[in-house]
């Protein structure tokens, strides 16, 4: 039950900060009563380091944090695929997932947005929830540029991680690149999955 008021409470603190946020994060702290630990807490502290923040303003910080910076999107196949012709693939299963359990991401959003993966973990625990393990190394990456960006949202993703397994060594390796090298390049192949740019901020944000 943890893991499940976790993900749905990050979920709705990772998407975009439009009108609707001051409503979004009243439902947070107040579920965020009931859930124990430190997950809760990361988010609990979250919640209030941006209580006081007008929406305009966080929403301004949000597309500098996320939709400025390849190493902290949040399109997790990114991490894995990179722009790659495999990404496609990747995207194409995760849709798949999704829709055998009647689920459909909102219009103007790729499946792999991590609000929409993990909304799906926590109605869909059975299913999301593998999705979300395959993407810990993603996750690690993501949590690191975060945390060097100095970014209060670290902490959210820091929330999520804590829900998971801990890193197999085929993952902490698979981590270990990523860091490095970064995710694949290759520029061909994704159509018609090719993710927003900075322009239009990821997740089909207008």
């Amino acid at each position: 039950m943890t893991a499940t008021a976790v993900r749905q409470g990050a979920s709705l603190l990772l998407a975009y900060p439009d009108t609707d946020w001051p409503r979004r994060l009243r439902l947070v702290q107040e579920a965020l009563a009931t859930v124990p630990g430190e997950s809760g807490a990361l988010l609990a502290a979250f919640c209030r380091s941006v209580a006081g923040v007008p929406t305009l303003e966080l929403a301004a910080r949000y597309v500098t944090t996320f939709d400025r910076s390849r190493r902290r999107t949040l399109h997790m196949t990114y991490y894995a695929d990179g722009d790659t012709r495999r990404r496609g693939a990747s995207l194409v299963r995760i849709k798949g997932a999704m829709r055998a359990r009647g689920w459909q991401p909102p219009d103007g959003e790729l499946p792999d947005f991590l609000p929409s993966l993990l909304e799906f973990a926590a109605r869909c625990p059975r299913e999301g929830g593998p999705l979300l393990v395959e993407h810990r190394p993603g996750l690690d990456l993501l949590h690191g540029a975060l945390e060097k960006h100095g970014s209060p949202y670290a902490g959210v993703v820091r929330a999520v991680r804590l829900t998971l397994p801990a890193l197999s060594p085929s993952d902490r390796r698979q981590a270990r690149r990523l860091a490095q090298d970064g995710p694949p390049v290759e520029t061909v192949g994704l159509a018609p999955f090719t993710a927003p740019g900075p322009s239009t901020p990821e997740g089909g944000r207008r």
